[in-house]
């Protein structure tokens, strides 16, 4: 997985509450074992016409979001049924970072052992990030950079910083904290002590019976 540590992006707003996995990655797209073709099918309920043609009014489909890593979405983000394939659909359009004020346990964990961080943050902070996507849509790109509507994720102090200042802190284990720093999985997490594990085994092996050898003499 690719190492996170501190991401600055502008926000993609999905601002739907109880967005479930099959809105996020529709069934039919779930033949896949890889992330290969994921992003065609990411949120493709709202992002396709009736005749397949691309819906113009969702944020996906607009040229001012392309590129972005974060995703501000409503509350209870990724509940439904438990599928991998979420995450993966998110981070193969190249999401990094979901923010919401609740997700669903399993997404959460899902999203973690793949590299995509479940950023929680409470009402307030939520609030100020709605109110930002919403000034950036009213001025429209007009007299601003769109790094003037970036916010700044940094994974090792756990803040969420707007572009006025304004900062909050948000939670995480600090095994998915570790691992998501140093880009690893659970797997990979394990043979990080390699050598430790190694250590243990030759011991093991010079004591077969747990019982050591002392010399007296």
């Amino acid at each position: 997985m690719q190492p996170f540590e501190r991401l600055t992006s502008a926000l993609i707003p999905v601002l739907h509450n109880d967005i479930d996995t099959d809105q996020i990655i529709p069934a039919r797209y779930l033949k896949v074992t890889d992330k290969n073709g994921l992003a065609e099918g990411l949120f493709a309920r709202w992002r396709y016409l009736a005749d397949g043609s691309l819906n113009p009014d969702f944020p996906l489909n607009q040229a001012r979001y392309q590129g972005r890593q974060i995703l501000l979405a409503g509350d209870n983000f990724g509940c439904g049924s438990s599928r991998e394939h979420a995450p993966w659909a998110l981070m193969a359009w190249n999401v990094r970072v979901v923010i919401s004020t609740s997700f669903a346990d399993i997404f959460r964990n899902n999203a973690l052992k793949n590299g995509l961080l479940p950023l929680q943050v409470d009402k307030q902070a939520q609030a100020r990030l709605i109110q930002l996507v919403e000034e950036e849509a009213h001025q429209n790109g007009a007299g601003k950079d769109v790094d003037a509507w970036a916010v700044t994720v940094d994974l090792a102090s756990q803040t969420l910083t707007l572009p006025d200042g304004y900062q909050v802190q948000f939670p995480i284990e600090s095994f998915h904290k570790t691992c998501l720093l140093k880009g690893l999985d659970s797997l990979g997490y394990l043979l990080d002590f390699a050598s430790q594990i190694e250590a243990y085994e030759r011991s093991e092996r010079a004591y077969p019976y747990g019982v050591k050898r002392y010399d007296f003499a």
